[in-house]
């Protein structure tokens, strides 16, 4: 598993960035999930509460650890940023505390190098919104990338693999929308860019 070494003795920290309606918290609690029945026995995800609404910026965090996670406070130094809206990089709080050899998995068309991020950390890019445009994952007006962009946060950082992801989808969906998440979760992660 390629971030236990990273674990040592505190949690492995996520926090999640999109906009209100795409799932960002949805997201953070599919990962939890994941990493239990993977066998992480201190799991937690936590929204960050604010004047939210449909579209306006919104924050979750996970907390992954072999030993159980007493701490349920937003991330502060995250291990790993994903950015579900790509628009949202341009605050610098995005990519704030994310340090030297951590991730940032982004949702969006360009290639990492050309993203313009200044950072000692590891960027990962895919287009999920074009996935899911394409797999009809649009409610109200707006495109749902939340599940397709766990493909990409597995291709980079290895929390987990697909198959345990597609056991909690399984778990968490029903059987008319389950497939259609899980193919664009399989196709976000077969297109996801990495630069190290």
């Amino acid at each position: 598993m390629a971030q236990k070494s990273s674990l040592n003795n505190r949690p492995l920290e996520i926090r999640w960035h999109g906009r209100g309606g795409q799932g960002a918290i949805t997201a953070a609690k599919i990962i939890a999930q994941a990493a239990y029945v993977k066998g992480y026995q201190g799991v937690t995800a936590a929204p960050s509460f604010g004047a939210e609404r449909r579209g306006a910026p919104v924050s979750a965090s996970t907390r992954i650890s072999h030993e159980p996670v007493l701490v349920v406070s937003q991330v502060e130094n995250p291990d790993i940023v994903v950015v579900l809206d790509h628009t949202l990089l341009k605050y610098p709080d995005v990519t704030q505390g994310l340090g030297k050899n951590g991730w940032l998995v982004v949702n969006s068309p360009l290639p990492p190098k050309e993203l313009g991020i200044k950072g000692e950390f590891n960027i990962a890019t895919a287009d999920a919104t074009k996935v899911c445009q394409d797999l009809g994952l649009i409610v109200a007006g707006l495109v749902i990338v939340n599940t397709a962009i766990l493909g990409a946060v597995i291709k980079a950082t290895r929390i987990v693999d697909l198959p345990t992801l597609e056991k909690v989808m399984r778990e968490r969906f029903s059987n008319s929308t389950v497939d259609i998440n899980l193919a664009a979760i399989n196709k976000t992660h077969e297109i996801t860019k990495l630069a190290k």
